[in-house]
């Protein structure tokens, strides 16, 4: 304990002297209150570190990488003697090139493919995190919106990289990605020309790279700074509370300790992240990524096409009898509009999860639906599902959970009835007069006139 409290007291004025002279407190994120130094808390900045090793290990990746479909007549440019094989593409062959020549190239390659994984994953923690907790209501509804759009543009990073080692199967992924992707109302059509170019696959590849490692990145990064820069005008969200005003400010104590970025919260970030390439590196060497064959192989038999895991449940959806891709569209952009305007849907001035069952219902069946149609949709991708087994499969999520949520918030307005009329009834006992000390006393012991 000793020890602790020196070495904040010196590292305070090592950092006083850097901040002196460097004018560094202008420009650094602002305090945080003590409370806030758990994981919880900082899920969003576990996001912006996932996306800080995207950028790095795809800026790593682009020496290497040939975003092209040209083949060599004689020769693939993998160096494999063609034989009775068609030829590979270029943009398949750099990725094998970087995975078997380029030294630690699959252990790279592979912590960024899982580091793609697990930001969107993160994201989805973290937007669900502040939707159970209402760190979308005044004044953050915009902080909000900005990031439920910082989530569309990560699947969007997803879907365009998925298609740039060039294997028959992501391939395959992206045609059924594009076919959904131009059914949606208005956009759709908007999209086409920009997605499909003059329609070869040359086109098409090239449309994906400038848009994964060029466009999008801008987009994010734009995003990414309208999300702090509302973060630093509207500080980290209070705790939940049934208190209407509490959402809007800290209590006493926790409004007078806090805790400067430079250096503790960096320092405290600094660790977090280094866990997270940790475990990045760990998985990716154990289970390093195995290249799929490349487009046009003819001598194995394509696969079921199945795309990655974030994007299965819509996929699984399209398998629906009677669901086309315009329906299944239609329903992802309004679970997206939703959850873009929920701040403004949402107008319980209460924050705490208990206060707001309808709210918590929706959010509890949206991922229960999520996770059982991802499950699915890796099971059995391609099969055809009747409505009845679709009825049977999806209606208890949403009935369990109405039922369970219904029960809690009843037993909560029970014991929240108790507890204000016991806290009424001593309040009003601590204001019953009681004997004075002396004739002489005008006042009750420790009440009022």
């Amino acid at each position: 304990m000793e020890f602790g409290r020196w070495y904040n007291r010196n590292l305070n004025r090592i950092w006083g002297f850097i901040e002196d002279r460097t004018s560094m407190r202008r420009w650094a994120v602002r305090p945080q209150p003590e409370f806030s130094f758990k994981p919880s808390y900082w899920t969003g900045a576990f996001v912006a570190i996932a996306f800080l090793y995207q950028a790095v290990s795809g800026a790593l990746l682009l020496l290497y990488y040939q975003p092209s479909t040209a083949t060599n007549a004689t020769y693939t440019p993998c160096g494999q003697p063609i034989g009775t094989l068609s030829p590979a593409p270029a943009a398949w062959c750099s990725t094998y090139y970087i995975i078997h020549s380029v030294p630690m190239g699959s252990l790279l390659l592979s912590t960024h493919l899982y580091g793609a994984y697990a930001m969107i994953f993160l994201m989805v923690v973290h937007l669900f995190r502040g939707y159970y907790l209402g760190a979308y209501k005044a004044p953050r509804e915009f902080s909000w919106m900005v990031g439920t759009l910082l989530l569309v543009l990560t699947l969007g990073m997803g879907f365009t990289g998925y298609l740039l080692p060039y294997t028959q199967l992501s391939y395959n992924a992206t045609n059924v990605g594009l076919v959904l992707a131009l059914r949606l109302p208005t956009l759709g059509p908007l999209l086409g020309p920009f997605l499909l170019g003059d329609g070869t696959s040359q086109s098409l590849l090239s449309r994906m790279f400038a848009a994964h490692v060029l466009l999008l990145p801008l987009g994010i990064a734009a995003l990414l700074y309208a999300h702090i820069a509302l973060f630093e005008s509207h500080g980290i969200a209070p705790p939940t509370s049934s208190d209407p005003l509490q959402r809007r400010r800290f209590t006493d104590r926790e409004g007078k300790s806090h805790v400067p970025f430079m250096p503790h919260i960096l320092l405290y970030l600094a660790k977090w992240g280094l866990l997270y390439l940790g475990i990045l590196f760990g998985m990716a060497a154990l289970w390093p990524w195995n290249l799929p064959t490349y487009v046009g192989n003819l001598s194995v038999s394509p696969g079921v096409t199945e795309p990655d895991w974030y994007f299965l449940w819509l996929f699984k959806l399209v398998d629906f009898q009677g669901v086309t891709p315009v329906i299944a569209v239609g329903a992802a952009t309004a679970i997206l509009l939703f959850l873009l305007f929920v701040p403004f849907l949402d107008r319980s001035k209460r924050t705490h999860p208990r206060d707001r069952p309808v709210f918590v219902w929706i959010g509890t069946s949206l991922l229960s639906f999520f996770i059982v149609m991802t499950v699915w949709g890796g099971e059995t991708p391609g099969v055809e599902i009747a409505p009845a087994l679709a009825v049977q499969t999806l209606a208890p999520i949403f009935l369990v959970n109405a039922v369970a949520i219904g029960l809690f918030h009843r037993r909560y307005i029970r014991t929240y009835r108790r507890r204000l009329a016991a806290r009424d009834l001593a309040s009003s006992g601590s204001r019953v007069p009681v004997a004075p000390r002396s004739p002489s006393s005008t006042h009750p012991r420790g009440g009022r006139p």
